[in-house]
This record gives structure tokens, C-alpha cells and sequence, in this order.
């Protein structure tokens, strides 16, 4: 087998991998990503026991275990550009020999779940509830980089785009299905179930005014009244179908949570954004070791 040459596997001096700062040993199968680093000891400080931590950059690691079960959380930053980083460099650990840079001959499959907070693009989902969602809608063309074709829900891409009059001159929106797997483990009465909406940026792309015109002012309406076989887009952020792109080429499982903190269809802020985010936290927790 090809060795995988030391500019496309970069390895720092010590032998961990370049961005994130970490060896094969220090990753768990299951791992929890959130956007800031501060949020990662407010997830491990439920843990049993703290086994490692590092940091680089905005990429925090800790690893240890909860009620028996080891997880790894890891900062993401922001964007789906920091996702293609995370999670290429997370596949390497764990089905990339370092010593022989070559392909593992068995496959490691991680467990990779997202907890967020987003906002609500429809009135029924009410501040402080959660919004797991069953497929992810990509208007940042990342998963376009690779050969995707396979993964991807290209009815609902097509209803969207028709939907939407989307324009030429932007990357195609991709849809990506998450793990059912997890999605099951995840889910409950009080979680809504949807599709949920990564755009590139957080200003002109999620429809924000500054100083810029947009290219279209009536996008987000568009977006809020877009329905596919019953499904509607709950909600709009920055990494989940990224994240479930590259899960589900590398052949992971990935499923995406989010405490929402307001709701951008009737103008409503939670009183308390901790307290959702908090109760987030450890539902996941309890589901992912149930």
C-alpha cells in the first residue's frame, strides 16, 4: 500500500497530528463536538474521571469518561471550513497508521455528535427546546471538494433549489442524511426533527444587514416555507452538514443537537440561553451511554 506522503498526513515533532494537537491513544470512538472551547469543561466537568486534555488554537481536547464509557470533546471553532479539518484529521487517528503512513486495514468507526445553540426558523420550536436534525443542507459547497455523489439526497436538493430560485453563480446546496443509528439513541418527545440549514458565514449568508446588500433579500422567507415530505428546515448555524458529509464518506456516524436559544420567526430570545444549553449537555450524556 502507497505510503501517505508528509505533506498531505502532517505530524508534529511529537507524532500528534498537526491541527489538533493529538495521538491515536488520546481519541475515544464516541466524541461530542461544540463550537466554543469554553464549553468543552462545562461537558467534562460531568465526567467521572479526565484522562487528557490539550489545546491548539481553537481545537480544546478533553478525554475521559462518563458513567462508564469513555468520550472524547472536542472545540471545532466555527465554519465548515474548521469541520473539514476536525474531522479528516479525527479519521486519521483512528484508521491511519503513523508509523507506516498507510491505511489501517480495519476500519474504526466513530460516534460523533454535535451540541449546539441555534436559532429557530419556525414558530412551533420554542425557545429553550431541542432540534436534532435528521438531515443537514449545506449552502457552503465544502462537500463538493470530494466525490460525494453517492451520499447525497439529490431529490431534496432539487425541491430546494426550484423552491428557493437558488442562484448559479453560488455553490449547489448538498443534503446529507445523519446517522439513524444515533439519531435513535438521540431522540425523544421532547426533541424536534428536522432539517438543518449550514450556511458559510454569519452575516450576508444567514441573511444579515449591515453595511452590505445581499444578493437575496427574500432568501431566508424562502427557507422558513420550504417543506419536503413533511420535513422543514428547523433551523440555521454554521457546521452540521459538514459534518455529516464528511462523517458519512469516512464512514462514521454523526448526528447533530441544538438548544435553541431563539427564534428568529417571532422574534423571541431565551430568558436564560444557559439553562437549555446546560440541559442539553447532559441529556446527551445520559443518551449516549443509555
Amino acid at each position: 500500500m502507497n505510503k501517505i506522503a508528509a505533506s498531505e498526513l502532517i505530524l508534529n515533532p511529537d507524532g500528534s497530528i498537526y491541527h489538533l494537537n493529538l495521538k491515536p491513544e488520546h481519541l475515544a470512538t464516541n466524541i461530542i463536538f461544540v463550537g466554543d472551547q469554553n464549553r468543552v469543561p462545562k461537558i467534562t466537568k460531568h465526567f467521572d474521571s479526565i484522562e487528557f486534555e490539550t489545546q491548539k488554537r481553537e481545537f480544546r481536547t478533553i478525554t475521559g469518561t462518563y458513567k462508564g464509557t469513555r468520550i472524547t470533546v472536542i472545540s471545532t471553532g466555527i465554519g465548515p471550513d474548521n469541520i473539514d479539518i476536525v474531522i479528516n484529521e479525527l479519521d486519521a487517528l483512528a484508521n491511519i497508521d503513523f508509523e507506516t503512513r498507510t491505511i489501517k486495514k480495519e476500519h474504526t468507526q466513530l460516534n460523533i455528535v454535535r451540541i449546539g445553540t441555534s436559532g429557530s426558523l419556525q414558530d412551533y420550536i420554542p425557545v429553550d427546546s431541542f432540534v436534532l436534525a435528521g438531515y443537514g443542507i449545506g449552502f457552503d459547497g465544502l462537500l463538493h471538494s470530494y466525490d460525494c455523489k453517492n451520499i447525497l439526497e439529490a431529490d431534496i436538493e432539487d425541491a430546494f433549489i426550484k423552491h428557493t430560485q437558488w442562484d448559479d453563480r453560488k455553490a449547489r446546496p448538498y443534503v446529507v442524511k445523519n446517522s439513524s443509528e444515533l439519531q435513535k439513541k438521540l431522540e425523544s418527545d421532547r426533541v424536534f426533527v428536522g432539517i438543518t440549514a449550514t450556511a458559510g458565514g454569519f452575516y450576508g449568508p444567514q441573511g444579515r444587514v449591515l453595511r452590505l446588500a445581499i444578493q437575496d433579500p427574500n432568501l431566508n422567507n424562502k427557507i422558513d416555507h420550504f417543506e419536503f415530505n413533511g420535513l422543514r428546515i428547523t433551523n440555521l448555524e454554521m457546521e452540521t452538514s459538514a459534518i455529516y458529509g464528511l462523517s458519512k464518506l469516512l464512514g462514521h456516524n454523526a448526528c447533530s443537537m441544538n438548544a435553541i436559544i431563539a427564534n428568529r420567526a417571532n422574534g423571541t430570545f431565551s430568558e436564560n440561553p444557559y439553562k437549555p444549553v446546560e440541559e442539553l449537555i447532559k441529556y446527551t450524556l445520559d443518551k449516549l451511554v443509555s
